[in-house]
């Protein structure tokens, strides 16, 4: 399936509630499947990799000792399981996509057998699927390189409630995705349960999990800001805007919201406003773009759009975690952007230069076809060409479902054409 997606006047106005954010949704499923007192969730994301989470949690609940599981291509259930089932009594595999067999997990499999678990890996060393053999975990000290993905990270911290002993995280270099492991323990303080940043390591002393001393309490997870960037590049590309997107904090446990400040170069002012945010169009600068994207990785195919179709030259550094993702991001990213007469130099594994021709110098792109390689938010950052071009063909736009079910709609309720070919 294919989508050719326009917009008649190139302005975006008006407000769309924006998707739940995932990251919140996930974390806020494992402490719940943790705690002993039971908590409503409200706003749970409705993103694929949320519903799978969730469905394999309230089937563990029913089986508890043994199951297949199989996390699709949801890379968050992977790591976030493997650790949760380290804890619990039982045999659980997990198995997932062909890509999912391709995306490394040994490096959390080998802090979690520091800490005691059992863990075989069915097929290739170091990849899934994996088969765990849940039991007390009686280890106390883990060491990783900072420069993992957070996700590593947070899936150790989120099981740290059910360690007899306490746990003790020690990094080798700086942490990477800082933010997102900041989340994690903002998230488990909201339940009792207290880590400690040290130079070099944090600390969790023995705690279990519980809510807060309301017999109405819920928790609320905020819409994400991963997903407004999309709206931010829209924006950025459009000949006006005025446009508010609700369910957005000041401040947020998120560290993608950091795109509210990016966006200013690309000529967005945002005003944090009740129960949201507004959006409106300033000057863009026109000088060299460069951003370190170590602590907000996802943001950087948006944006290499956005900086391609305004003809500013950018040097993208952090990006060494995108090889590992959906799909091998950088790939994904020059090969697009080829496409549209830019160029991408890859300096090393960890930095990208971008050198770009204007969207804008040729409007007229029928046969123009955008490959999302199965994955997200390469559909989804290119979609915002459609306020520069004609029109813009994405394909495989159903991939969209894994963060961002309602975007293709929420598109449509703001004026965008959108044509299934």
């Amino acid at each position: 399936m294919k989508y050719r997606i326009s917009h008649p006047t190139k302005k975006l106005h008006g407000t769309i509630t924006l998707t739940a954010s995932k990251s919140e949704s996930n974390r806020a499923l494992i402490i719940q499947a943790l705690c002993n007192e039971g908590f409503t969730i409200n706003n749970l994301a409705t993103a694929n990799d949320t519903k799978i989470l969730q469905q394999i949690l309230n089937r563990a609940r029913v089986s508890k000792t043994e199951g297949v599981y199989n996390v699709e291509d949801s890379g968050t259930a992977m790591r976030f399981l493997t650790a949760f089932f380290a804890t619990k009594p039982g045999t659980h595999i997990l198995i997932g996509s062909e890509r999912m067999k391709e995306r490394p997990v040994g490096i959390l499999v080998k802090a979690l057998r520091d800490l005691g678990a059992q863990i075989e890996y069915i097929e290739k060393e170091g990849f899934p699927p994996v088969k765990i053999i849940g039991k007390i975990l009686t280890g106390t000290g883990v060491e990783m390189d900072g420069n993992v993905s957070s996700q590593f990270i947070s899936a150790v911290l989120l099981i740290s409630s059910e360690l007899p002993n306490g746990l003790v995280i020690k990094f080798r270099g700086d942490v990477t995705s800082q933010p997102y492991v900041n989340m994690t323990l903002k998230m488990m303080e909201e339940f009792r349960v207290y880590g400690q940043w040290h130079d070099q390591y944090i600390s969790v002393s023995q705690q279990k999990y519980h809510k807060k001393n309301d017999p109405y309490y819920s928790f609320e997870v905020e819409s994400d800001w991963s997903s407004a960037s999309y709206w931010y590049a829209i924006a950025a590309l459009s000949k006006d805007a005025d446009f508010t997107i609700k369910g957005l904090k000041h401040p947020s446990l998120q560290g993608d919201a950091i795109v509210a400040d990016i966006f200013t170069f690309f000529g967005i002012k945002t005003e944090y406003v009740t129960g949201g945010i507004h959006l409106t169009k300033i000057k863009s600068k026109t000088e060299h773009f460069g951003y370190d994207f170590s602590d907000c990785p996802d943001l950087v195919q948006t944006i290499a759009v956005v900086a391609n179709a305004l003809g500013t030259s950018a040097l993208f550094n952090g990006v060494h975690t995108l090889r590992i993702k959906e799909t091998d991001r950088i790939t994904a990213l020059k090969n697009e952007l080829n496409k549209l007469g830019a160029e991408i130099k890859i300096i090393n594994d960890n930095s990208i230069e971008l050198f770009p021709k204007p969207a804008s110098t040729d409007l007229n792109t029928p046969n123009l076809i955008i490959n999302t390689y199965n994955d997200h938010r390469m559909a989804m950052a290119f979609s915002a060409l459609a306020m520069q071009f004609d029109s813009i063909v994405i394909d495989q736009p159903e991939v969209v479902k894994k963060s961002y079910p309602d975007f293709w709609e929420d598109l449509k309720s703001v004026g965008f054409a959108i044509e299934e070919l």
